[in-house]
């Protein structure tokens, strides 16, 4: 399970989502991607899940690229416990994802089966997604620019 080594606080406000992604958007390691189609919170859980389908399906030939790192801690109070005494415990990690940033990279493999393989990842994730290949995310960022 990913989480950090140390923060600097150990309890952090929840925050907003708003906008698109401004970094990470860009495949840069690998052939092949899933881009995040809104915005979500993604836990650490489901970050490994995501991980292991992809090297399971590709019997672990490739190289599989993770673009997201969960920083952020989600606190929650027991169940049953009176309202009042303060903010519950950090239970888990997430990582905070805004529409467009790429979650996964994959590379070294063929077509078909990196599709296949980030289409099984892809059910494993809360939010929805868009598996593409490096050129043509490039091609798509480049009408955007020309329209604006």
């Amino acid at each position: 399970m990913l989480m950090p080594k140390r923060v600097k606080r150990r309890k952090q406000q929840r925050g907003r989502m708003t906008g698109v992604a401004t970094r990470g958007n860009k495949i840069c390691h690998g052939e092949y991607g899933i881009v995040a189609q809104e915005p979500c919170w993604i836990t650490s859980n489901q970050i490994e899940a995501a991980r292991i389908a992809m090297t399971r399906y590709t019997k672990r030939g490739g190289k599989v690229y993770i673009n997201i790192f969960p920083h952020k801690p989600v606190s929650k109070k027991p169940a049953e416990t009176r309202m009042g005494s303060g903010k519950g415990a950090p239970e888990y990690w997430v990582a905070v994802v805004k529409p467009g940033r790429v979650l996964f990279e994959m590379g070294d493999i063929k077509d078909e089966i990196a599709m296949e393989a980030m289409r099984l990842a892809s059910h494993k994730l809360p939010c929805k997604v868009k598996i593409v290949r490096k050129a043509d995310l490039e091609q798509e960022t480049e009408n955007k620019e020309d329209k604006a």
